[in-house]
């Protein structure tokens, strides 16, 4: 264990550098911020000693080693448009982006299993086909495209729910604002994360019917029903935690990456979570904002990574996990 973690720390040293470097390397092609932070009256003389003074002028090593060694102190630059630093900026944005994936991520699994052990011990039924059908348009569906059929259902038609922002939050502490301690907020929070899921439901469901089917064909399930055991126990404790195996590797990833998808969630119910200020920072040419998002998400990413693995090993003691990290 101590050997593998030492090695997913270097891992994720060598990550943490290519994604700091190729999120710093495309501020450039992104557009001038002095557009956005003086507009188009202000003289070039004046433009170009507000590149000096914001060090735009340098040479891409030096502006990239600047913003390397700030970053190492915990400061990833300062936000043109918000005039504050972008950790902070980020950090206030963060716990509504954490939210919804948490939001989207019970809702995967308290359907995504049932659903797929059923699909994989009844895999001709008519229910079964008719989740499966379902599953394939659910994959070949733009989240944005099911966003928006939602709020014209549920809000505009129907009235039931909001149809964007976060409604009556409750503090917790610090930046940390829930949704979770209202009703208004959980009514709120229902469609973006019903909407979210919908990337990963299908595919988790899908996942789980597959490896479940499997294992249902191995010997030792096949030696447990001829000893007589009640089908529910095979079916839920011997046969699901061998099918979870590959799940957990998986889709751990998957949700871990959901940190990235909320960006069109965001947009469509004006959710005031990281991907909906990205978008924004993108349209205002805010790039300490856009680089600092892009190593915040990749170190989630990274953590949630060896998150995983390290529940996999856990789950699955055999696994040898310094050879994993290898």
């Amino acid at each position: 264990m101590f050997a593998y973690l030492v090695k997913r720390v270097f891992q994720a040293i060598a990550v943490m550098f290519v994604i700091s470097l190729i999120g710093f390397a495309i501020q450039d092609n992104l557009g001038d911020p002095l557009r956005e932070l003086v507009g188009q009256s202000v003289s070039e003389e004046v433009r170009q000693e507000l590149r000096d003074e914001l060090g735009l002028n340098d040479s891409f090593l030096t502006q990239y080693l600047r913003f390397a060694g700030n970053a190492l102190q915990g400061d990833l630059g300062t936000s043109y448009f918000f005039k504050e630093p972008a950790l902070d900026v980020i950090l206030k944005k963060l716990p509504a982006t954490l939210e919804l994936v948490v939001g989207a991520s019970i809702i995967i699994i308290g359907l995504s299993i049932p659903v797929g052990v059923f699909t994989a011990i009844y895999p001709n039924s008519i229910l079964s086909r008719l989740v499966m059908g379902l599953s394939i348009i659910g994959i070949s569906i733009p989240v944005f495209l099911t966003a928006i059929l939602m709020i014209f259902v549920f809000s505009v038609e129907y009235g039931w729910f909001p149809s964007y922002g976060r409604g009556d939050v409750v503090h917790v502490f610090g930046y940390w604002d829930t949704n979770f301690a209202s009703l208004d907020g959980w009514s709120h929070i229902l469609l973006p994360s019903i909407a979210l899921a919908s990337i990963m439901l299908p595919l988790f469901i899908r996942l789980i019917r597959a490896e479940m089917m499997e294992v249902l064909q191995s010997e030792y399930v096949k030696y447990a029903k001829a000893k007589g055991i009640r089908p529910w126990r095979i079916y839920f404790v011997h046969a699901l935690k061998n099918t979870l195996l590959p799940v957990i590797t998986v889709g751990g990833v998957q949700i871990g990456t959901m940190v990235a998808y909320t960006i069109l969630t965001e947009t469509v119910f004006q959710w005031p979570g990281m991907g909906f200020m990205f978008l924004e920072a993108v349209n205002r040419v805010d790039t300490p904002l856009i680089v600092a998002y892009l190593i915040v998400v990749g170190f989630i990413f990274v953590v949630t990574n060896t998150i995983v693995d390290l529940i996999y090993g856990l789950v699955n003691p055999t696994v040898n996990l310094a050879r994993m990290g290898a």
